[in-house]
């Protein structure tokens, strides 16, 4: 009887050591690893998140991959990364996996962010509106020619960073495009190769994210903005003036002027009060929002600013 006693003692005593070791091990707000991914049209914007808060929390790390949204958003379902970034909610098939493994998962809405249209410099056309859009996309017009205005001539070529990203999704989601089969689509490997592209080639039309040009602060954007031409883009049929067209830049995001604007979401599945649930505070209410508003693009909790006025 003594020995079972004892037995089950030393048992109890194990157990409550690994426990202990296995609280230890989880990361916590302020220390720790965990893997973040996101689309690669919200490189900029992530690395400067996730490296301004290594900055603050020396002993944190984030191990950030780039994947196009829907292979993304599959790696923090089945446990390859804590966080996605992404530009919608989860569907219902997908919450119902977080539901069978009883995570009750966390979505958060940190901006507006936008899709920006670039052309080459040599090509004068510099306004677009959706209708024209949604008929390049259908088949309807495929020719620089059938656009109003502008100086170029022959087939329009439509550049993507990726086939299954977050930019060629939601332009299609937009205008309800079911299949792109017979419409002149391109794909490279990046937004910046998508830069590139259009930069080469003037009958090309890019779709990147607007962070990647809407720094103003960062010597990349000046360098990558060279020679390019942001569209201005107008959901109006018959637009009377420059007035009824806006480029994807803060204050027409922040006002919802700009027609291809979208949310960007932060989705976890984090199950503590861990690194991950730090870095969503810090972006929802804390000083994120000015790196987010420094990009460029639009908080949806601006940070508060207390200014005081002695006489």
């Amino acid at each position: 009887m003594m020995r079972k006693w004892i037995w089950s003692f030393v048992v109890g005593i194990a157990a409550i050591g690994c426990n202990s070791e296995k609280q230890q091990a989880l990361d916590t707000p302020s220390r720790g690893e965990i893997t973040v991914v996101s689309d690669e049209s919200f490189r900029p914007l992530v690395e400067q998140l996730t490296g301004t808060y290594s900055g603050i929390y020396p002993e944190t790390k984030f191990n950030v991959l780039f994947r196009p949204e829907k292979e993304a958003i599959a790696m923090m379902l089945r446990d390859s990364a804590r966080l996605v970034f992404c530009t919608r909610p989860l569907t219902k098939g997908e919450q119902a996996v977080l539901d069978q493994r009883k995570i009750v998962g966390k979505t958060e809405r940190i901006a507006t962010d936008g899709v920006a249209l670039i052309t080459g410099k040599a090509n004068t056309d510099s306004l677009i509106t959706m209708a024209e859009l949604r008929s390049l996309f259908n088949g309807q017009l495929k020719n620089w020619e059938q656009l109003k205005g502008g100086n170029q001539t022959g087939p329009v070529t439509l550049v993507f960073d990726n086939g299954n990203g977050s930019n060629i999704d939601f332009v299609l989601r937009t205008f309800a495009i079911k299949s792109i089969q017979g419409i002149r689509i391109s794909t490279a490997k990046s937004n910046r190769e998508v830069i590139d592209y259009v930069r080469e080639n003037p009958r090309a039309l890019g779709f990147i994210g607007v962070n990647w040009i809407s720094d103003g602060d960062e010597a990349l954007t000046a360098e990558l903005s060279r020679d390019l031409r942001v569209l201005g883009v107008s959901d109006k049929v018959n637009p009377t003036g420059i007035k009824d067209y806006f480029q994807p830049f803060q204050r027409s995001l922040g006002l919802q002027d700009y027609p291809l604007r979208r949310p960007l979401y932060i989705i976890s599945r984090e199950a503590h009060s861990g690194l991950g649930g730090g870095l969503i505070n810090y972006l929802a209410r804390d000083a994120g929002s000015l790196i987010i508003e420094k990009l460029g693009l639009w908080p949806t909790r601006p940070y508060n600013r207390e200014v005081y006025i002695q006489k």
